[in-house]
């Protein structure tokens, strides 16, 4: 594949991101789910306005601007309401995160090119995370969580390049590093197992070098392998780089993102606002339906056994006005259904977790398989690049899944798109290497996960887009009690 055919399926992948977030944005004029805080906080960091978050600013910083910015948009403002504190069209306070959100599939494609080399390996990874629901949900909401995504994943990415790159354009992707991941953090503080799913396999490296003596690239031999995978070149950074760029960098920028905040909030300083927002955490409770209806602990998020609903209105006929307010008509009232769902493409996330697991088994064989035959341990002095694939895959799914299971507090699955997107990559590798293959029964396999990945996101895409369905139609795409 070239790269100029490469370019444009990225463009492809973008553009289908782009008007899935963008067509009928503005359809629910009222406050869905959290814009209930994060649209108003919006309004008061324009308006300095002093009030009380339970997260780093950073996100709402992101939906502020969107708001100031579509003051001086002439389009797209027929139908206002004044739920944020002004009177505002709903695209005005969404329109920022629906554009943001449709570069969370050029990331993610981005770091499968860097980590493999291989561009439908990229393109597919592309194209799964850009037919996923619970993404696609939360980019059309001033919600805050893409934002940590975004800017991990674009810290992750930028990290790969400069290993891909070496002198002073190293040094500068790694400063740009630093400060997207900074922002991850200043969005939410789980966004920091970003970052350190790059110390760990940057780490990972260098212990392996040690371990086998395998010398790394010097800069003469690395001007000629442009074209390798790039965690092939992890100790071509060394440890003042990362203390300096992955680590004072981030903090840095960390900190100076709370500076508007305490100005507008004076009743804290930067340790006592900390003090508190963890405080906050502390006291929202456990994980159990009676804390909220949907509230679902780690282990229920890879088989997404427990989504949860947006927004969810009735109404007589598809040509009433749309439902904003109040509650749901009575039980058999309502003949059309709106239904906001937050949940991801059942068949990737399920096809993910297989594929986990199959990298998984793919690299303890490596260990297995040797002792099975009586033959003596010795680690190879360079692992192939799907091993390395593999191991940056579960490393960082495991680094922003497992934390979680020592959280007490009520959690919901979209604490899991951190995580997630890294399934999104095990899958994309799995279809790639069917599809690459010269036996006709694996491409066929990878041909049928496709499909079936592109047909559930179109049969589950109204409850994506809040589209109206009949009674009938909603039932038919809540499969299990647990999803509704």
């Amino acid at each position: 594949m070239t790269k100029n055919l490469y370019r444009i399926g990225l463009l492809s992948i973008f553009l289908l991101s782009l008007s899935l977030r963008f067509w009928g944005l503005d359809r629910f004029n009222t406050l869905v789910f959290d814009e209930i805080y994060y649209a108003k906080f919006g309004h008061n960091y324009l308006n300095h306005l002093p009030f009380f978050d339970g997260h780093p600013p950073f996100g709402k910083y992101m939906i502020a601007l969107g708001m100031w910015l579509s003051s001086y948009i002439p389009f797209w403002q027929e139908g206002v309401n004044g739920l944020t504190g002004a009177m505002r069209s709903p695209w005005s306070y969404r329109w920022i995160n629906a554009l943001s959100g449709s570069f969370i599939p050029i990331f993610t494609a981005n770091i499968a090119y860097q980590i493999s080399n291989r561009p439908g390996f990229a393109l597919l990874a592309g194209l799964f995370t850009a037919l996923d629901g619970l993404f696609l949900v939360e980019s059309r909401y001033a919600l805050i969580n893409i934002y940590i995504v975004i800017f991990g994943l674009l810290g992750q990415w930028l990290f790969l390049l400069a290993l891909s790159n070496y002198r002073k354009k190293r040094n500068l992707y790694l400063i740009l590093a630093g400060v997207a991941f900074g922002c991850s953090i200043a969005t939410k503080w789980n966004g920091l197992f970003y970052l350190v799913g790059i110390y760990l396999i940057w780490g990972l490296g260098w212990v392996w070098q040690l371990i086998t003596g395998k010398n790394h690239l010097t800069d003469e031999q690395e001007t000629n392998t442009q074209n390798i995978s790039s965690l092939y070149k992890l100790t071509q950074v060394n440890i003042w780089q990362i203390i300096l760029f992955l680590g004072i960098i981030p903090t840095a920028i960390y900190s100076l993102i709370w500076v508007p905040h305490l100005q507008i909030n004076p009743k804290y300083n930067f340790i006592q606002v900390h003090q508190e927002i963890l405080g906050f955490h502390e006291r929202l409770g456990g994980n159990t339906a009676q804390v909220h209806p949907y509230c679902a602990a780690w282990y229920k998020w890879p088989l997404m056994t427990r989504p949860m609903a947006y927004y969810y209105q009735t109404a007589q006929s598809v040509n009433d006005p749309l439902p904003v307010l109040g509650p749901p008509l009575p039980s058999g009232a309502g003949k059309v259904i709106y239904d906001v769902h937050a949940m991801g493409n059942p068949f990737l996330w399920w096809f993910g977790v297989a594929a986990l697991l199959f990298l998984m088994g793919m690299l303890m064989a490596k260990v297995a398989i040797p002792l099975v035959k009586k033959q003596p341990l010795a680690l190879p002095k360079q692992l192939s690049v799907d091993s390395w694939i593999a191991i940056y895959i579960l490393l960082n799914y495991a680094v922003n899944l497992l934390p979680w299971t020592r959280v007490s507090r009520c959690a919901f699955i979209y604490h899991y798109m951190t995580a997630v997107v890294f399934a999104f990559l095990a899958i994309a590798w799995f279809v790639d290497q069917c599809l690459r293959s010269y036996h006709p029964p694996l491409r066929i396999v990878g041909v049928t996960i496709s499909f079936l990945i592109i047909a559930a996101f179109i049969f589950w895409l109204p409850v994506y887009l809040g589209l109206p369905l009949s009674p009938e139609g909603y039932k038919l795409r809540m499969w299990f009690r647990s999803w509704v």
